[in-house]
């Protein structure tokens, strides 16, 4: 297909000019269709080719609006720009040309720079109060915040992933120029912007294309959130390449991260989008394109897409430093320590290996270069998605937790932490929405059956321990004590991050273009030494225990070591053995006889 527009009209409002729009609806269904403005004026729209209905008026900025289909049915614009209030109410038109950005030379930052924060704008109150967290957390070394979805959702509380008017801002979290002078804030402060974005589904509440554009889906293919999108209608294509571009370009974010795209039915939608939006970039300017995806597709890292959020790694991880091994650790429950060797050498554990439902998944991965692959110890589904939404440091020894960061904030790979982490927070984060009648019902009690299979939750009282989505008080459970965060500033996790962060800006940034993996060895049980062969050919070596007992190892010379996660000062034994709950960082010169060695 080729790589071009591939509708005539851009979905949605688009401003022509100072005081004329042009309204563009898809609705293949429909009769007859109108536009409906909050004065009560009508305007008929034109019937195009293709399904699509088009007329021009004279309103400005600011105009609120509805289309009304077949004279019956009044809805928001699917491609709604901002919404008067909640999913239900008016769509408003938006001028995306009148923002006063004042970092209008910024280029973003290369990949390698990455270090990524993600947070959910809700519990930090907003685009305002996303944007007062901005300069501590460029003090401590994060250079890129991540967003997870903001597009308008029913209610006022959600993780975003029931979005369904993708290019809308949710209003809860504040206007279009708020969301534009938080990005233009970060800028400011050297920080990227990324943006969750979900192109695999829509909500259940508020979506009402099916009514009047059926062929927006697939009936024949079926996703978890039910009908997929029909990406091979151009028309589809259009309208999520047309939202990928409006956040970059409109919004200037710096890059876009694809919420789990194993579940998008069209083997090119995602090459198409991807050479699309790179084309568009301007020479000079950094974007990043990131991907979720469970098939570990390794060939879509080498067209157009920079890195995948790496679940393997985490899994891994996770196993090795709580013993758990149910639901979807089983996959790792088996020579663990192995399977972590893998993912810090090649990137991916599943490698088209056969997993224990009896399923070949994945690509080779080890040509890859290491910022291919985003690791994190939590994220918003990691903490999540457990029954009560613990965090690591309710589940782990606080010196393995301590070494698991070391790996985390050191590795060549791209580091992913969650809102928290760095102060270690243990305030939860739970599964919160906003629904009413009968959908909350029917979400409150599919999120207690999801732990049936758990053995801790065989008992169903226990089960009914489980934070009701819907309550107002599991949203405010799950807020970070970001107020209380000065009594954090010098406490022993702040101080971990500020240092291994300023250790990765001094040693790392100028040395990861080019770096590759020397292989890695492993010591014992939880315990590996990975090895790097960096750009100017020095090599970086990371020895990791996450065991309590000390284990063989074959350590770097002590005028090498740059970071011991036990803190400055903690005595090394001897060279041949690594302490329990350790990780070391060294950087070994490139005429040394360590670094010949490969």
């Amino acid at each position: 297909m080729a790589d071009q527009q591939l509708v005539p009209w851009a979905h949605g409002a688009t401003r022509l000019g100072d005081d004329l729009t042009r309204f563009a609806l898809w609705a293949p269904d429909a009769k007859r269709v109108s536009v409906v403005f909050d004065d009560g004026e009508v305007l008929a729209m034109s019937a195009e080719a293709d399904g699509w209905y088009v007329a021009e008026s004279d309103c400005s900025a600011g105009t609120a609006y509805r289309y009304e289909i077949d004279g019956e049915l009044q809805v928001p614009d699917p491609a709604s720009r901002a919404q008067q209030s909640d999913v239900h109410s008016a769509s408003v038109v938006v001028d995306h040309q009148s923002y006063p950005w004042r970092q209008a030379q910024w280029q973003g930052r290369p990949w390698h720079e990455a270090v990524i924060y993600e947070v959910h704008v809700g519990l930090m109150g907003g685009f305002e109060g996303v944007a007062k967290q901005l300069p501590r957390l460029a003090a401590l070394g994060i250079t890129a915040i991540e967003l997870m979805p903001i597009a308008e959702f029913p209610g006022d509380r959600n993780w975003g992933y029931d979005g369904v008017l993708p290019y809308a801002p949710e209003h809860a979290y504040g206007t279009p120029d708020q969301l534009k002078a938080l990005i233009d804030t970060a800028h400011g402060h050297g920080l990227m912007v990324i943006l969750d974005v979900v192109y695999n589904h829509f909500g259940p509440d508020g979506n009402f294309l099916g009514q009047y554009a059926k062929g927006f889906f697939r009936h024949d293919k079926h996703t978890p959130w039910g009908d997929a999108i029909d990406f091979r209608r151009p028309q589809v294509r259009e309208f999520f390449i047309g939202n990928a571009l409006m956040w970059l370009f409109d919004y200037r974010f710096d890059g876009l991260r694809f919420d789990a795209v194993h579940a998008i039915e069209d083997p090119d939608f995602l090459q198409e989008m991807a050479r699309r939006i790179r084309k568009a970039t301007p020479s000079g300017r950094h974007i990043w394109l990131n991907l979720e995806n469970e098939h570990n597709e390794a060939h879509l890292l080498q067209q157009g897409f920079d890195a995948q959020w790496n679940d393997d790694g985490h899994n891994a991880l996770h196993v090795l430093l709580t013993g758990e091994h149910e639901a979807y650790y089983a996959e790792y429950a088996e020579d663990t320590t192995a399977k972590l060797a893998r993912c810090l050498g090649e990137g991916f554990v599943y490698q088209g290996h056969t997993t224990t439902q009896g399923v070949a998944r994945g690509e080779p991965s080890g040509h890859l270069h290491p910022s291919s692959f985003v690791l994190f110890l939590q994220n918003h589904d990691q903490i999540g998605n457990r029954a009560f939404g613990e965090r690591l440091v309710q589940l782990c020894p606080e010196p393995a937790l301590r070494a698991a960061t070391t790996l985390l904030l050191a590795s060549p790979m791209i580091p992913l932490m969650f809102m928290g982490d760095e102060w270690g927070a243990s305030e939860p984060f739970q599964f919160f929405t906003s629904f009413h009648g009968e959908l909350a019902e029917a979400v409150r009690n599919g999120r207690r059956a999801e732990f049936k299979a758990f053995n801790a939750f065989q008992d169903p009282h226990l089960r009914e321990k489980i934070p009701d989505p819907n309550a107002p008080a599991t949203f405010e459970a799950s807020r970070p004590a970001f107020e209380d965060f000065a009594k954090h500033q010098r406490g022993p996790w702040v101080e971990l991050y500020l240092h291994l962060l300023t250790l990765r800006r001094r040693e790392l940034f100028h040395r990861l273009a080019g770096s590759r993996s020397l292989g890695v060895t492993v010591l014992g049980d939880k315990a590996v030494s990975a090895k790097w062969r960096l750009r100017d050919a020095t090599v970086w070596q990371i020895d990791l225990n996450l065991g309590e007992q000390p284990v063989p190892a074959q350590l770097p010379f002590e005028t090498y070591h740059l970071f011991d996660s036990r803190g400055p000062g903690a005595p090394l034994e001897s060279s041949s053995v690594l302490p329990g709950y350790t990780a070391l960082v060294s950087l070994i010169p490139a005429d040394a006889p360590e670094a010949a060695h490969e």
